[in-house]
Formats: C-alpha cells, sequence, structure tokens
C-alpha cells in the first residue's frame, strides 16, 4: 500500500501564500495549512493569519521551532544573519516545516506567480514535491489582489504603512525607507533591532543589519530625510515611467509593486 500524499501549504503572513490559500480552499479539501512563527513576527502579521483562518474556515497549524533566534543568534557566534547567511530561515522556518513535513510523500504549494522571475530558498528533501499553481495558471499580480479583495481579506495591514514583505521585523531583506518607517511605527521594535547589532558588533566586523551603516546612523535626522529624499525621488521616476507602459499594464499595476529582492520564499511569500 502506497503512503498517502500529504498537501501543504505554508503561510508567511504575506499576500501571496495568503491569495494561494483562498485560491486553492475549494480545489484541495485535504489541503493543511501551517504557518513558521519565529516569534519575531509584525503584530499585523499575526491579525492576518487569524483573519485568513477565519475565511478558510479552516484551522491553521502554527509551529514554533525548538529554539528562539537569540538561541541561534548565540551558536551562530553573534553573527546577525544575511542574504550570505540566511541561518535565520533555516532554523527558525526551514527546520520546523521540515519536522511537521517529516519523510512521507508531501505537495508544498509555493506562491510564486507568473510574473516573478525569481527563486527561492525552499526544502530540497526529497519526499517533498513543490508545485506552483500561480505559475501553471498564468495568474499575475493583478490576480493576486483581486483574490484578497473579492475574499474580504484584503492586503496585509503592515502594506499600507510601507512595509513591503513579511517576514522579522528585523528582516535584513528591507529597504533603508522601510527601516525608517518601522522605526516610526514600532519605535521598540526598532530599538530591539539595534539591541541585537550592538551584541554582534562585539564579535564581528562591525556587521549590520542594513548594509554599509548601522540602525544608529541611519535613525539620525539628518539620515532620514536623505531616505526619505531619495524614496520620494524613486517614486516620482516610477510615475513618470508609468506614462511608458502599455495601457494592459498599467491596469494590471505592474508599476506598483518594485521588483522583488531575492528573499526567501518560506519567509517572505
Amino acid at each position: 500500500m502506497e503512503p498517502t500524499i500529504r498537501h501543504i501549504l505554508s503561510l508567511s503572513g504575506g499576500k501571496d501564500s495568503a491569495a494561494l490559500a483562498i485560491y486553492l480552499r475549494d480545489r484541495v479539501a485535504e489541503m493543511e495549512y501551517i504557518f513558521h512563527d519565529t516569534g519575531k513576527e509584525l503584530p499585523e502579521t499575526y491579525d492576518y493569519i487569524a483573519r485568513l483562518g477565519d475565511i478558510l474556515g479552516r484551522d491553521i497549524v502554527r509551529t514554533t521551532p525548538d529554539d528562539p533566534f537569540d538561541h541561534w543568534l548565540a551558536v551562530y557566534g553573534d553573527m546577525l544573519p544575511s542574504n550570505h547567511r540566511r541561518w535565520c530561515t533555516k532554523m527558525l522556518k526551514l527546520k520546523p516545516f521540515e519536522a511537521y513535513v517529516g519523510d512521507g510523500p508531501v505537495i508544498n504549494y509555493v506562491g510564486l506567480r507568473a510574473d516573478e522571475a525569481r527563486t527561492g530558498y525552499i526544502s530540497t528533501k526529497p519526499n517533498i514535491t513543490a508545485v506552483y499553481p500561480f505559475r501553471e495558471d498564468g495568474l499575475v499580480r493583478a490576480d493576486i489582489i483581486r483574490i484578497l479583495e473579492e475574499s474580504g481579506l484584503g492586503l496585509p495591514a503592515y502594506m499600507h504603512w510601507g512595509r513591503s514583505r513579511s517576514g522579522c521585523f528585523f528582516c535584513f531583506y528591507q529597504q533603508k525607507i522601510e527601516w525608517v518607517r518601522l522605526k516610526r511605527k514600532y519605535p521598540e521594535l526598532y530599538e530591539e533591532a539595534k539591541v541585537y547589532e550592538a551584541r554582534s558588533a562585539e564579535s564581528t566586523q562591525g556587521f549590520t543589519w542594513a548594509q554599509n551603516e548601522s540602525l544608529e546612523e541611519l535613525e539620525r535626522p539628518e539620515r532620514v530625510a536623505e531616505i526619505e529624499k531619495n524614496w520620494a525621488r524613486d517614486q516620482e521616476r516610477r510615475r513618470k515611467l508609468r506614462s511608458d507602459l502599455p495601457l494592459a499594464a498599467v491596469l494590471a499595476d505592474a508599476d506598483v509593486e518594485p521588483e522583488e529582492r531575492e528573499g526567501c520564499l518560506i519567509c517572505s511569500l
């Protein structure tokens, strides 16, 4: 007798995985929904997951790592995670995911869209097969927005104050404008990120969350003003480019979301 294939969709608290869960709700009845809680998520992420569970009418399993972020930070010699050292994803997201999955055959549903060129950081266990329904069905960003709006869930609330992705509040993939916004929205979380950065500086070569400057430097009023000015200038440039886009691209909001920086799919979709 062949083992039963499990169907699992990992939710990050982001728009794409949420839309995929809604999209597949009536198509894969045996779907398991899981959310890997690092303990360092934004408050809006927890709210979004709870609201999504209500819309799905299903329980969302919440996994937690055996050891918290602070434990792994010490294990890795107080070296902050980065795009070259994604131990946070490995230990706080991927490891709990693989423990939950076990060794039986699993189909893992991933919310990559048809208009994305990126790949990501997903499990390579041989019993896990990743599938990409949005890509297979040709769904793009405008379709994802439509699914979320029609369901009543909408976009994650953190996007309304300028955060572009889900994931830990100190995610190193944040743009500097997002660090500025985090400080304004959640100054206590910004301070917590500064503490981790200072702890790391004592045993590393001045490694920082944001490229080439510390959070203490970044929060200086003159630097904040510069970051905001540069961001506004970039937005104006993109608005001018909008006039050169085909109508279909404008209607699909092709220029609203900037090109995704490489990220960890299990964290940010």
